[in-house]
């Protein structure tokens, strides 16, 4: 089809956040891990890097030492890091200040379309999260900082249940009118089905700044996502290797897996500027270093054809 479709790796933060292991690491093996894991998925052609999240060490042990993951990729990886864009997720305006310190030129706020998902998750109300949100996202826009926003819970709440479309809408038009750039819309627990893609984006009709975030729980995650890009959306998330799962969604399981969206979006003909093989090898990193079975369905058919299947 010709058409560019830009990819957003979001398995250095999403993707890892929720494995067992980089809990049981020390800080400067994991930090060590993600800048070389970050840097190899650079490396394939991917221009946006999801790097870390500033948020607590003890809720979330996989991402402690994200400022020393952005230090080190200025120092060692320079080159990259004046290219790609390398995006660290804030909760508050302590997270920004801690982005600021550590250099981050791209940062992502997060609410939620459901309250009592938004009370598990940050224990405020989706209200007050967006009125905390706004001088975070109005400082940051000041210092020159890019500003990404998740959604989360868009289709569906592991509390609550079925989102309305409407609320997931008005959160979104709130943090577009607070200086957010763009905007991703998270089915967090992979719920989503074609059809209700379709009345939330249908509600939606701009859009040039909207990304697409599917979980595959389900197992719809890139038929979600290809109807996303047939309504108009030009921006995915996926994560390598397939990792991901969210600490506050009990039972939602991986992001949908990079390799198998490059796979699709290749064949039919979409430009994304990567090359899968070597997502495929950053993947294959990973996954020795730290004994996981990923499961992205190209991924393991890549390393079961010896890597002859390249695309």
């Amino acid at each position: 089809m010709g058409k560019k479709i830009r990819v957003v790796e979001v398995g250095p933060r999403d993707g890892l956040q929720n494995e067992p292991m980089m809990r049981q690491l020390p800080l400067e093996e994991l930090v060590d891990l993600r800048v070389q894991f970050i840097a190899a998925l650079a490396h394939s052609g991917l221009e946006d890097v999801e790097a870390g999240a500033f948020v607590r060490a003890d809720r979330i042990p996989a991402m402690a030492g994200t400022d020393l993951v952005l230090k080190k990729l200025q120092s060692e990886h320079a080159d990259l890091w004046k290219k790609k864009k390398f995006w660290a997720l804030v909760p508050n305006h302590k997270g920004l200040e801690l982005a600021l310190k550590s250099g981050a030129r791209h940062i992502s706020v997060f609410t939620a379309a459901s309250d009592a998902f938004n009370q598990k998750n940050i224990q405020m109300s989706v209200d007050e999260s967006l009125a905390q949100l706004k001088p975070v996202v109005e400082e940051a826009r000041k210092a020159g900082v890019a500003v990404r926003g998740y959604v989360s819970t868009v289709w569906g709440c592991p509390y609550s249940g079925r989102v309305e479309p409407a609320k997931a809408v008005k959160v979104t038009n709130e943090l577009f009118a607070m200086g957010v750039q763009e905007i991703s819309l998270g089915d967090t627990i992979g719920i989503a089905t074609p059809k209700q893609v379709d009345e939330v984006l249908n509600l939606l009709p701009d859009k040039k700044n909207l990304a697409a975030h599917f979980h595959d729980t389900r197992g719809t995650a890139i038929a979600n996502c290809l109807h996303a890009i047939e309504l108009g959306i030009a921006t995915v998330d996926s994560s390598a290797g397939g990792l991901g799962g969210c600490p506050y969604a009990k039972g939602a399981s991986g992001n949908l897996a990079t390799e198998d969206l490059l796979y699709m979006l290749h064949g039919m003909g979409f430009d994304t500027g990567v090359e899968l093989d070597k997502v495929c090898q950053a993947s294959a990193f990973l996954e020795k270093e730290m004994e996981l079975s990923l499961p992205s369905r190209y991924f393991k058919a890549w390393k079961g054809s010896n890597h002859v299947n390249r695309a």
